[in-house]
């Protein structure tokens, strides 16, 4: 079993024994700024071990599947529109699969709009800048006004 454990701003990870539920913060400042997947393996007082990565997102990631739509901007203009998937979500950002790829360039600017699964089906209509684009898929950041969202921390939460 691999658990997933995050990194805080500080540099410590809190590792959960999945056993015992035991915890141990322990300090990982020398993994902080390798670029790629670090696993850990630990060894519980109860006995067990287990292995763990180390996550350096600062904040939680829910994988979803939504359904929904972009428009994309160039110098304030629309260019393109199209449908698209949000495949995770965060406080800051989302992860969307285009149906085709596009050649979109980083920093430019979607609006982005989908429904949350949530009893409410919650409409998210987000200004986001693109951080990475990688075939179909595309990393968003939302915009500065668009961070603090409600709706959106308190379904992150549930």
């Amino acid at each position: 079993m691999v658990s997933k454990v995050y990194i805080s701003a500080t540099n410590t990870a809190t590792i959960v024994c999945p056993r015992c539920e035991k915890t141990k913060t322990v300090d990982v400042g020398r993994y902080a700024e390798i670029n790629k997947t670090v696993r850990v393996k630990s060894k519980c007082t109860c006995g067990h071990t287990w292995t763990s990565v180390l996550e350096k997102r600062r904040q939680y990631r829910k994988a979803v599947d939504f359904p929904g739509v972009y428009t994309y901007f160039e110098d304030g203009r629309q260019v393109d529109k199209g449908n698209m998937a949000v495949k995770d979500l965060s406080l800051t950002g989302l992860k969307l699969k285009l149906n085709v790829a596009r050649d979109f360039k980083v920093d430019a600017r979607l609006q982005v709009e989908f429904h949350l699964d949530d009893n409410r089906r919650t409409l998210m209509r987000k200004n986001v800048m693109i951080k990475n684009v990688s075939g179909l898929y595309v990393g968003v950041a939302f915009s500065a006004s668009e961070a603090q969202d409600p709706a959106l921390g308190f379904y992150l939460m549930g």
